[in-house]
């Protein structure tokens, strides 16, 4: 059972750094995850950081909205659009939250902060998302034309690995459905294989080459920002042991992954990591 919450954050946009460096800012609407109740995401570093503590209890079993969202980033596209740097903006929203959990139906502050960039468009915005609920917002999308990116996350192309590993996620079929939907529209997709789970390279590949413009590869040791350290911290390499998926958590597991993405959709289409992320 999960706990909503509401709070008053002091900012909307806040500057990045390090693993998303080629941002400008990230915006997270909320304060935990709703995908992350009963272990739901173990590999989540977000769980091991400050803001997991923002509330008693398990990381997943609260989410907190930031109910002074809009009201803040209103202002502060403003600025930035009065200091002549909206243009040269770059967003990702979210780095460590997901902005399309079951709270957004009812406090639709991802929806607002759309309808705030459609307003005021900086340069680019990238939503990240597991959810289909993005659909929900496809007139904002189209709308934010190639200054939007919307990235589905989509781990795997096995239905027993994703039950396994994140069964509180929605199901590889429909997360491919809303990026193909996404994609017929025009807006740009990209599937981001993050972190990177037990899969058919060959079927993954041809899943996601009609469901993306863009395929972004990471691996528990690139993307974890300390060379998979954090990924040890958090048990990932115990449960991969345990669910016998044990050489899938190894540097390199990746290559027969990225070399059947590649000859399928090009060299170009499949960034890996951290340069595939901040390629805006």
């Amino acid at each position: 059972m999960r706990s909503y919450f509401q709070s008053q954050a002091t900012r909307a946009l806040t500057p990045t750094g390090g693993f998303l460096g080629g941002f400008s800012f990230s915006l997270n609407p909320y304060v935990g995850c709703a995908f992350g109740a009963g272990g739901g995401c173990p590999f989540c570093y977000v769980r091991a950081l400050p803001v997991a503590r923002a509330r008693p209890g398990a990381w997943g079993s609260w989410v907190i909205a930031k109910s002074n969202l809009l009201e803040l980033l209103a202002r502060e596209l403003e600025s930035l659009e009065r200091a002549g740097k909206l243009r040269t903006a770059t967003i990702f929203m979210s780095s460590a939250t997901d902005p399309y959990q079951g709270l957004e139906r009812r406090t639709r502050l991802t929806r607002g902060a759309l309808e705030l960039f459609a307003a005021r468009p900086p340069w680019r915005v990238l939503l990240q998302t597991r959810s289909p609920m993005v659909e929900r917002d496809l007139d904002l999308l189209v709308r934010l034309g190639p200054g939007l990116i919307a990235s589905i996350t989509v781990e795997t192309d096995d239905e027993r690995v994703r039950r396994r590993l994140t069964p509180t996620s929605p199901s590889i079929a429909r997360r491919l459905a809303t990026a193909r939907r996404l994609r017929a529209a025009g807006v740009f997709v990209q599937i981001a294989i993050a972190p990177m789970m037990p899969n058919n390279p060959e079927r993954l590949a041809a899943l996601v080459d009609e469901a993306a413009d863009r395929v972004v590869v990471d691996t528990y040791f690139a993307g974890d920002g300390s060379g998979g350290r954090r990924s040890r911290a958090l048990g990932m390499g115990e449960l991969y042991q345990r669910l016998g998926y044990g050489r899938w958590f190894e540097p390199g597991a990746e290559l027969a992954l990225m070399d059947a993405l590649r000859a399928r959709l090009g060299r170009e289409r499949v960034p890996f990591s951290r340069e595939g992320f901040n390629a805006v």
